[in-house]
């Protein structure tokens, strides 16, 4: 049996304005591929597109931003502040993210160096990226995230480009009805709250 959910959800402010979205943001390395992928070279070879702008990336600086969430300033080449677990839907960066919890799940990356980041990419093959050294995960309903003046940094709302910074990406509450199981949040360990 069905029941409807009222559930949160993202929305980004960049300099094309507000857009909302469902699953994930990613702001800088990720969203840089996002934005350099040729539409046709998605279309003929669909996730594997990504794969081979992600790789073509190797040995190019990435370009670092500071986000600011909860009080803090932290430096980053990559952000993501996720609703959901997957990630491109094989990867899991995003470990305790719910579409169901009010807020993002952020994961934060620190780094300038590519190689860097493949090595982040083992954390997340392994489910051990919360034990990386440069990588911070926090839950945040509001992040707000700014470039440095020489780089541009890009952004990403659930794999298509959503502008450049500065941004911010903030939780818009009981925005949208889903037709759920009943079930739904204890089969998936959310705390009902009445």
């Amino acid at each position: 049996k069905c029941a409807p959910e009222r559930i949160a959800v993202g929305q980004v402010h960049t300099d094309l304005g507000p857009r909302y979205f469902l699953m994930m943001a990613g702001i800088g390395l990720d969203a840089h591929i996002v934005y350099n992928l040729r539409p046709h070279l998605k279309a003929s070879l669909g996730k594997f597109a990504y794969w081979l702008g992600g790789f073509a990336r190797v040995g190019q600086p990435v370009a670092e931003f500071e986000a600011r969430m909860n009080g803090k300033t932290l430096p980053c080449g990559f952000v993501l502040a996720s609703r959901v677990k997957n990630y491109g839907g094989d990867l899991t960066i995003a470990a305790n993210a719910s579409l169901l919890e009010h807020d993002f799940e952020v994961v934060v990356f620190q780094g300038r160096k590519t190689l860097r980041y493949l090595w982040y990419f083992l954390g997340v093959l392994t489910g051990t990226l919360d034990r990386f050294p440069g990588v911070t995960i926090e839950r945040s309903s509001q992040i707000d995230v700014e470039g440095c003046r020489d780089e541009r940094v890009y952004v990403q709302v659930d794999g298509e480009f959503a502008g450049r910074l500065p941004a911010r990406v903030e939780i818009v509450e009981s925005a949208l009805t889903l037709l759920m199981p009943a079930d739904a949040r204890q089969r998936l360990g959310v705390k009902v709250t009445e």
